[in-house]
């Protein structure tokens, strides 16, 4: 595909918002070269990705946020198409996806819409056993630009949306982990994050509710979510579910532990 120029396309704004994406990004800005506009904007970026976005023709916005829904909303701000798709770097437009955003476009009714997520381990797309922090199904990434306000926290940052809503039946894919190895790092970042959440709003913990919900959420992942179709890489997407609970649970007391230390 080629790269988007601006005045011409789709009349939406693509918004890829990012961090040292270089691997990643030069694939996703061309399955959304379509748009009229694209805006890229790069988080304490120390890699080639204002290059690969500017030579993709996209508008690049370089700063420093470490607040998740700080940068997610100024880039919001900067789009100047009435409609936004929201994009990570590791998401592709599927052709399907890019063939029905005319039409979606054009209805009056809706503020935003849930899009489907193929969501992929390595070159494999795994459809079931989902959630939790692994990652979802579907989400409102495309919506009017007034519509969409994003909120606190530091993984999975919560959302305000105004409006109706509708699902689209295209899909994005999403390239969320290359192999096992990185899976295992995703669950590390994530929990370390999680745990500074808890130390920060001095969340009580429980051991009980730990435990508790580590069965649920495997359970809940393997089965409900059926899992248990993916073969080894649903065991693993299960697992993961209820290890990231008890993760955090720990690695907040050691943080709360050394805390005690220097005081």
């Amino acid at each position: 595909m080629s790269a988007a120029v601006p005045g011409t396309g789709l009349d939406l704004t693509v918004l890829v918002v990012a961090r040292d994406a270089a691997g990643q990004l030069a694939e996703c800005l061309a399955s959304a070269s379509f748009a009229r506009e694209i805006l890229v904007v790069l988080d304490r970026c120390t890699d080639r990705s204002a290059e690969i976005a500017r030579q993709a023709g996209a508008r690049v916005l370089e700063g420093d946020w470490p607040v998740e829904a700080d940068r997610r909303n100024a880039g919001i701000g900067l789009c100047t198409s009435a409609w936004v798709l929201e994009l990570d770097a590791d998401e592709r437009v599927s052709e399907a996806l890019r063939l029905e955003l005319g039409a979606a476009l054009g209805r009056t009714e809706y503020g935003f819409y849930y899009v489907p997520l193929h969501n992929y381990i390595g070159d494999v797309w795994v459809k079931h056993g989902w959630g939790a922090y692994n990652g979802v199904a579907a989400k409102p990434c495309l919506f009017r630009k007034e519509a969409k306000i994003w909120g606190a926290g530091e993984i999975h940052p919560s959302l305000t949306l105004a409006g109706t809503s509708s699902r689209l039946s295209g899909h994005l894919d999403h390239y969320v982990d290359a192999d096992v190895g990185s899976v295992i790092r995703r669950l590390d970042r994530y929990s370390d994050a999680a745990a500074r959440g808890v130390v920060l709003t001095g969340q009580r913990l429980y051991v009980h509710r730990t435990v508790r919900r580590f069965f649920s959420r495997f359970l809940k992942s393997y089965w409900q979510r059926r899992g248990y179709k993916e073969g080894w890489r649903g065991v693993l997407l299960a697992l993961f579910s209820g290890l990231y609970p008890v993760l955090t649970h720990i690695k907040a007391l050691d943080l709360r532990e050394k805390a005690d230390r220097h005081v």
